[in-house]
């Protein structure tokens, strides 16, 4: 093996954290993505419904994953995933991480999912169009077209199906929306400060507030984006806030933070999928 110095290079330099979510939305939610999105839903939704009734995610949900990891299924990865992961192991940064996920795609190839040649991906070592790391795919690639093998390279029912049984084993609640726009007074400062932030988790969850029930945040203020009432739902929301956005977000928005923990890119997928049938 020979190192692969781009993928130390793109480690230090990740979008998702150097531009702003304006910056980033603007990146990423063009007009070209958008048209192809809508196309990619004229051509797959029917799979789609299927896929996000087996696992109770939103369908356009499933489609907007797939976008913004592979440009529907254009790019799966082109770089050799054993050097690159060796590669990011080496390194100090990340090394307990990646030194996991080597020993993770050596399994994979062990068990004969996929030959050498194949096992390609991001600079990250993510696979396929699902943009798995190793330990997600031996956790939940799934079968979906039945022919034996967990294709995440080139079989849709199978790429959508891991998406949803990924979002399912990260606490995706199946009819619960992502989150709100909202806007917060002034007056709920206090409030909101005595809530305080989380102490756990990635860094993008340290940003959201702990969990409240709906009816605190109505309670302290908090209104929809366009004035209405917030909902009387019954499950707990966190206040996100970005710049002078907010959002009351729910589980199923931390599900896509657990498949890229920034912001910016969970309100981008989150955003593309409203957009998808308009």
């Amino acid at each position: 093996m020979q190192p692969e110095p781009t993928a130390l290079e793109r480690d230090r330099q990740q979008a998702e954290f150097t531009l702003d979510l304006q910056g980033y939305l603007r990146r990423r939610l063009t007009k070209d993505a958008l048209k192809q999105a809508r196309k990619a839903w004229r051509e797959n939704h029917v799979l789609a419904t299927r896929v996000g009734k087996a696992y109770g995610i939103e369908p356009r949900m499933l489609i907007s994953v797939w976008g913004l990891e592979s440009n529907f299924g254009r790019f799966s990865g082109v770089r050799p995933s054993v050097p690159t992961l060796a590669t990011l192991a080496f390194d100090g940064r990340r090394a307990n991480l990646f030194r996991g996920e080597l020993i993770n795609a050596l399994m994979i190839l062990d068990r004969g999912d996929i030959t050498i040649d194949r096992m390609k991906g991001s600079w990250a070592g993510a696979l396929g169009q699902a943009q798995f790391l190793p330990s997600s795919y031996l956790a939940f690639a799934v079968d979906f077209d039945k022919d034996g093998t967990r294709d995440i390279w080139s079989s849709l029912p199978d790429v959508l199906a891991s998406i949803a049984s990924y979002l399912k084993g990260h606490g995706w609640t199946a009819g619960m929306p992502w989150g709100y726009a909202v806007t917060v007074p002034q007056s709920a400062t206090d409030a909101i400060e005595s809530i305080g932030l989380r102490a756990e988790g990635c860094r993008a969850s340290r940003e959201l507030t702990a969990a409240r029930p709906m009816k605190q945040w109505r309670l302290i203020g908090l209104t929809a984006a366009d004035g209405k009432p917030l909902p009387k739902a019954s499950f707990d929301a966190s206040l996100l806030r970005l710049g002078d956005r907010a959002w009351l977000v729910t589980t199923n928005y931390e599900a896509l933070l657990a498949y890229n923990c920034a912001h910016t890119y969970a309100v981008s997928v989150a955003t593309l999928a409203s957009k998808i049938a308009k």
